[in-house]
């Protein structure tokens, strides 16, 4: 089987924009401001149309967002928390940073990652085709990025999108107990593994 992606553009025409006189970006996108109003007051914008990822998970919670800043209340979206899940076999889901990206903005990062090779639950059932990488701030320990590849993927991702949601080290989720034996347990070795103390491997 070929995967073959050729990329994906915003359905922008059509919609009366131009004749709204709401501002496009250069690939056209309708642009926003951090409250999700567009450069015509009374008009907001969510979705695959604006910035960022085209999930529909992401567009969720910013139309609850402007739900949110219509009735007065502070509607926010936390962009550095949005997690991506890619269901093919096995999954791949990540939050986060990459590696590059902390690269290229100079910021210094620690590694832990964890193979399913050595998680019993993934030998048992005989899915041991991938691994959990976690990226931490090298000064903090803050997890920065998790990237995992293996079977349930898209269903782990969200323990690592809830840590970093409230700020959380790697060391927390080191020292939060998970139970035997669940895939999950990966994700703890991969957090021990920052300090270098995976106890599986």
């Amino acid at each position: 089987m070929v995967l073959v992606a050729v990329g994906r553009v915003p359905y922008t025409e059509g919609l009366g924009l131009k004749e709204a006189g709401v501002a496009l970006d250069n690939r056209g996108r309708v642009q926003t401001d951090a409250h999700l109003a567009t450069s015509v007051p009374g008009i907001y914008a969510i979705g695959d149309v604006i910035a960022g990822p085209m999930l529909a998970h992401k567009a969720e919670d910013e139309g609850v967002a402007v739900a949110e800043i219509i009735a007065g209340q502070a509607g926010h979206v936390n962009y550095d928390v949005i997690p991506g899940v890619v269901y093919t076999t096995p999954e791949v889901a990540a939050v986060g940073k990459t590696e590059e990206e902390l690269k290229q903005a100079g910021v210094a990062y620690t590694v832990g990652k964890f193979p399913f090779t050595a998680n019993g639950r993934s030998k048992v059932n005989q899915t041991t085709e991938g691994l959990v990488k976690i990226l931490a701030d090298a000064k903090t320990d803050r997890v920065l990025g998790v990237h995992i590849v293996g079977r349930e993927a898209g269903e782990m991702i969200h323990e690592a999108a809830v840590l970093m949601e409230f700020g959380g080290s790697a060391e927390d989720l080191a020292r939060t107990c998970h139970a035997h034996p669940t895939r999950s347990e990966a994700i703890k070795e991969a957090a021990l593994g920052v300090a270098k103390r995976s106890i599986h491997m």
